[in-house]
């Protein structure tokens, strides 16, 4: 996925969600608009480096948006969680994701369900079942682990047992973790965070819902980060 051209700066502080102060190289301040609502846990630090887009646009409040952040031990890790289901439907297209290969017919934001519920991607194909398919970020990172949810989902809760419920009717239902953070080699459900979450995702596969989590590589020009590309399974852990 090419990713939109940035300019780095330094992190002052992220406030009220939606908004981060930066400082630039000649030491003005900017405000970001930021994309990510969750908790954020370790994607963000005061000074650490932030890499931000400007939409140019003349209408927008905040015209510039926080896209990634450099740690200080170099990872990278995209916090703009909108680009998880634009990096993963690059590579439904491009036949990366092995499991889910054999489709051809890509659907977005599908409404199903009876909570009301959209999913992510709905794929259809010649003498295959319809597959249900819930895009999560990975950005939480501890240790080499990456590890999902960052915060308590009642959301996400609700989506594990919409694809539990479309398991049952014979479809495919998959749940499916995108890496976001080029940090981590191993993945497992933070149940110290939402045991609820943890418990629901245990039932949902053990009524067949199908679990894969794939991991991220970043390529930089000129010392600047241009793509963003899901590149590898990733071992997941009980």
């Amino acid at each position: 996925m090419q990713l939109p051209a940035l300019q780095s700066a330094k992190l002052i502080r992220r406030y009220k969600r939606f908004m981060a102060d930066v400082e630039l190289s000649d030491h003005s301040l900017l405000t970001l608009h930021c994309a990510n609502t969750g908790a954020m846990t370790g994607c963000g630090e005061q000074g650490d480096t932030v890499w931000y887009s400007d939409s140019k646009s003349t209408t927008r409040k905040y015209p510039h948006s926080w896209e990634l952040t450099q740690l200080a031990n170099g990872q990278l890790v995209c916090i703009n969680t909108q680009r998880s289901n634009q990096l993963t439907l690059e590579a439904l297209q491009q036949k990366k994701i092995v499991e889910l290969a054999d489709y051809d017919d890509i659907q977005a934001e599908v409404k199903y369900g009876e909570e009301n519920s959209r999913i992510d991607f709905l794929l259809k194909g010649p003498n295959l079942p319809d597959c249900y398919v819930e895009v999560k970020s990975v950005t939480l990172v501890k240790a080499n682990m990456g590890m999902f949810p960052d915060a308590v989902t009642t959301r996400g809760q609700k989506h594990l047992r919409e694809l539990i419920a479309m398991k049952k009717q014979g479809h495919r239902a998959v749940i499916f973790f995108a890496g976001l953070h080029n940090g981590f080699n191993h993945f497992k459900v933070a149940e110290y965070i939402d045991p609820e979450y943890a418990k629901l995702l245990t039932l949902a596969q053990q009524e067949g819902v199908e679990v894969y989590c794939y991991g991220c590589e970043f390529q930089y020009q000129d010392g600047v980060p241009i793509t963003l590309t899901l590149t590898h399974s990733i071992e997941i852990q009980s």
